[in-house]
């Protein structure tokens, strides 16, 4: 049997500017610079940001942008995926569709760099009648 793991610490993402991918991140998403991984910022590390309570990490890495298979999903209650869906719809300026997954609804967008995230709630019943009553 393998041994217990305590959660994700941080995720790697291939950025083609740190600085620029870092005021998006914070606008986009609100997660800032983490000033206890400053040291890593040099030489080739990442630039670490994270949300306010240090629950996950984004290591920000500078490299030449490519083609990202995998999504980071973040899980949120259903009053916070609407706030969400409203914060991104402002934020992009598009309307960022809820989509049905029977089990959950999610959310998807990308960065500037392409790189995938979905912001998903298993509050099914509730999300499902809050966004039939708005039409989706």
């Amino acid at each position: 049997m393998a041994p217990a793991l305590k959660g994700f610490d941080h995720i790697h993402v291939y950025v083609s500017t740190r600085a620029s991918a870092e005021a998006w991140y914070a606008r986009v998403m609100g997660l800032l610079r983490d000033a206890k991984f400053e040291p890593w910022t040099t030489g080739g590390g990442p630039l670490t940001i994270g949300n306010g309570s240090g629950t996950f990490h984004l290591a920000l890495f500078e490299r030449p942008v490519e083609k990202c298979g995998s999504v980071v999903a973040f899980n949120t209650t259903a009053s916070e995926f609407l706030a969400w869906r409203d914060h991104l719809t402002g934020v992009f300026g598009r309307t960022v569709e809820a989509v049905d997954h029977d089990l959950s609804w999610s959310l998807y967008f990308t960065d500037p760099d392409g790189n995938p995230f979905e912001i998903t709630s298993y509050e099914y019943m509730p999300l499902s009648a809050v966004l039939a009553k708005q039409g989706g």
